[in-house]
């Protein structure tokens, strides 16, 4: 017996050595560094993303690096020529920054499916959305939106024009970590939108109009009077905790992403919206960027860009919205989340992307602290007179040749 199984012992041996290095080990994973600043239910949705799109990839990792000082740490990490493969980039400004400098990478990324001004905001040469794309919108918002309790607000708001006779109180909070004084500056934006039209508000964030008069000027006055007492304390009041006082202030204003509201609620309409006047919304979107060679993160950004991931991403919580005309109505988890999408997707509707977002950083810095200072009791004209100098300073935001900051109409 022995010498009958020996020779096949010694055959079984020879087949494992051969063997061995593919049945026990298996190829490395390639890697897709990703920094973004989400947290909560955004990074929840994020990551029914990414593994959906780790399901369908399966020699693909992604590695997310979370930070709430995303601009800060991308900074630092494009300094030391540590780049992740792929950021999250929150702003129009921040996209026109990294481009301008080099350290963009050009995408192969088709993004003719999204409405205007998300397709062509990421890319060079044009109005039409043609040019090359440096980055691509994976969720979007509309910020033009004045909210209420359905059960605590007996008679809403027909229209924003009622909003100064009223005597409502604001849920009005203006701290947000490192962008404290974003809320602010979003409905002074709103505002000037709404009362100057297009051209006065595009002027103003390409930096070639003043802010201590004219439509800045008129718009932060009508700002302060209409937020009126709620100011006081605004500047040390957290933007969610504000909103979370609803009932007990009665009106809020923001994206519905950012209002934090209970989905339960929303998907029973318990909260419903007052949209601006004129057809005319401010909208915004996280944008991701691609700053390393991986080949890897080029499918990855692929798959982020794609319908099926924009559909995985707005059934998620977190109220995200998708500009890509390929996600309709039904694929919204809610109702209110699919009313409010498709106003990106009216053609009707004007939409411009979000006035800080487009300045030069420095100047949207500068915008947030004063609004801070000017919740605090700073001087108004004191304030504006300042932002002139920051932007005299800077000078224009955007060049002739950039995208619109709006879809044309």
């Amino acid at each position: 017996m022995r010498r009958l199984t020996t020779p096949l012992v010694r055959c079984a041996l020879a087949l494992g050595l051969l063997l061995a290095p593919v049945a026990c080990g298996t190829p490395e994973k390639s890697r897709v560094t990703i920094m973004v600043p989400w947290s909560g239910e955004e990074f929840q949705a994020f990551s029914a993303v990414v593994e959906a799109f780790e399901a369908t990839h399966p020699g693909i990792k992604v590695d997310p690096e979370v930070t709430r000082a995303l601009n800060e740490q991308l900074d630092a990490a494009v300094a030391a020529d540590a780049r992740p493969d792929l950021a999250v980039l929150p702003s129009v400004g921040a996209i026109a920054e990294y481009q301008k400098d080099g350290v963009l990478k050009k995408l192969d990324v088709d993004t003719s499916d999204y409405v205007q001004p998300f397709r062509g905001l990421g890319m060079t040469g044009g109005n039409g959305g043609s040019g090359d794309v440096y980055a691509i919108p994976v969720k979007a918002d509309v910020k033009s939106l004045v909210w209420y309790d359905v059960d605590a607000t007996h008679d809403p708001p027909r229209s924003w024009a009622e909003l100064p006779a009223r005597h409502d109180r604001w849920c009005l909070g203006l701290e947000s970590g490192p962008t404290s004084g974003w809320p602010g500056a979003d409905w002074i934006a709103d505002l000037l939108l709404a009362t100057y039209g297009r051209a006065a508000y595009t002027t103003w964030a390409s930096g070639n109009a003043p802010w201590d008069k004219g439509p800045v000027h008129g718009a932060w006055t009508a700002w302060g009077d209409l937020v009126g007492s709620a100011l006081e304390g605004a500047a040390r009041t957290g933007f969610k905790a504000a909103v979370k006082k609803m009932p007990a202030c009665s009106l809020g204003h923001g994206s519905l992403a950012a209002m934090d509201f209970d989905a339960a609620r929303v998907k029973r309409r318990g909260y419903l919206y007052v949209p601006p006047p004129g057809r005319t919304l401010q909208v915004s979107a996280d944008f991701v960027g691609k700053f390393t060679g991986n080949e890897s993160a080029d499918e990855f950004i692929a798959y982020l860009a794609g319908a099926e991931a924009q559909r995985i991403w707005v059934k998620q919580p977190g109220f995200a919205l998708s500009a890509d005309r390929q996600v309709t109505v039904e694929d919204y988890a809610n109702d209110v989340q699919g009313e409010v999408a498709a106003m990106l997707h009216t053609s009707a509707n004007t939409l411009c992307f979000s006035a800080a977002d487009a300045m030069d950083p420095d100047v949207s810095a500068a915008f947030y602290r004063a609004v801070l200072e000017y919740a605090d009791g700073a001087s108004e004209d004191a304030l504006l007179r300042a932002l002139d100098k920051v932007q005299d300073a800077l000078g224009p935001a955007r060049s002739p040749s950039a995208p619109p900051l709006c879809n044309p109409r």
